[in-house]
């Protein structure tokens, strides 16, 4: 277990890498955990949780809204939780996002720690203090940014990952390469998922290179002023077609870095969108899919980065490097 020290604006968070969850008694005092995970983490690991107090949640985008955080709200309260409960979310993006805003919300606020157990929340969605819940088909709206406590990596968690889910956090994991490293998008394109799944050292020393290159950009703008907001890479399109045509956020994501690639394309003459596209395939991602532009406008027109009647859209300049550009609405619509 190595532990790295990061800190952000008004506290730290401790990363524990190579480690394992029975090491958590290493970390906090055991008696004080609540752990938060849902209904698939808990079936495949049922004995990492024994003689822990437990939440289990109903599994799946559709239960992050704000019944289930009150629910959570409610056997906190049976559990007798108090301000010296530490709150350990263990699953994927939507158990963080939810036990992150559970946390910071329950007494004011009481101590945050995440075990990510899938790829995509490794190397992205338990990391940068972003914590909220859906309202709708509008992703995120209600949350806080708080930073956690610790976030540890078990990476044992990642044998029982479906294959869908490896393809989700190769979206994130290419979405880092093409606005930030285009020498691990070199990297990726002379390996395979197949490459990854096998190779644990090298899957591991990828995680923490895509997980520090999140840390660098959200310590150096933590509330998403100027520089995080190239994270949305993808996002922006991606977003308002996950919840209407039952996409997961990878494959939503990676359709909208295509859209993105190409939108760069026509504004700033960016000339590796057939890269982009084959790295996205290559990892099983896809690219494309039939939509209905009204439906999907009047979602993203209502998108947390629009401001008045255009949007800060997320484009490349060349692989490594992407720029936010506002583009009117109606000038986007022509583009999509």
């Amino acid at each position: 277990m190595r532990k790295q020290t990061f800190k952000f604006s008004s506290s730290t968070t401790d990363f524990f890498f190579e480690s394992s969850i029975s090491k958590l008694k290493e970390i906090v005092d055991v008696k004080k955990i609540v752990f938060i995970t849902d209904e698939n983490i808990f079936n495949l690991h049922q004995k990492k949780f024994k003689g822990f107090n437990t939440i289990v949640l109903n599994p799946g985008e559709a239960f992050k809204i704000q019944s289930t955080v009150y629910s959570i709200i409610l056997q906190l309260l049976e559990f007798e939780a108090d301000r010296n409960t530490i709150l350990i979310g263990v699953g994927g993006g939507v158990v963080t996002d939810i036990t992150g805003y559970a946390a910071s919300i329950y007494m004011r606020g009481i101590q945050i720690g995440f075990i990510p157990t899938s790829l995509l929340a490794m190397v992205d969605a338990s990391i940068g203090g972003k914590n909220g819940i859906n309202v709708g088909l509008y992703k995120n709206m209600i949350g806080v940014t708080r930073q956690p406590n610790f976030i540890l990596y078990d990476i044992s968690f990642l044998n029982t990952l479906p294959e869908s889910e490896w393809q989700n956090g190769f979206a994130e994991i290419i979405k880092h390469a093409c606005i930030k490293d285009a020498a691990m998008f070199k990297i990726l394109q002379s390996n395979s998922l197949k490459f990854y799944q096998i190779k644990t050292k090298e899957l591991g020393t990828l995680i923490e290179r895509n997980a520090k290159i999140k840390l660098k950009v959200v310590q150096a703008d933590e509330l998403e002023k100027r520089e995080r907001k190239l994270l949305n890479f993808g996002h922006t399109l991606g977003h308002a077609l996950e919840n209407q045509y039952d996409l997961s956020h990878g494959q939503a994501i990676a359709i909208g870095m295509n859209y993105a690639a190409q939108i760069s394309e026509q504004l700033l003459g960016f000339k590796q969108t057939d890269a982009v596209i084959s790295l996205l395939q290559q990892y099983g991602l896809p690219t494309n899919v039939a939509y209905n532009k009204t439906k999907v406008f009047e979602v993203l027109k209502m998108d947390k980065k629009k401001a008045e009647q255009e949007i800060n859209y997320i484009l490349l300049e060349k692989i490594g490097k992407a720029i936010m550009l506002p583009i009117p609405f109606a000038d986007l619509e022509n583009l999509l």
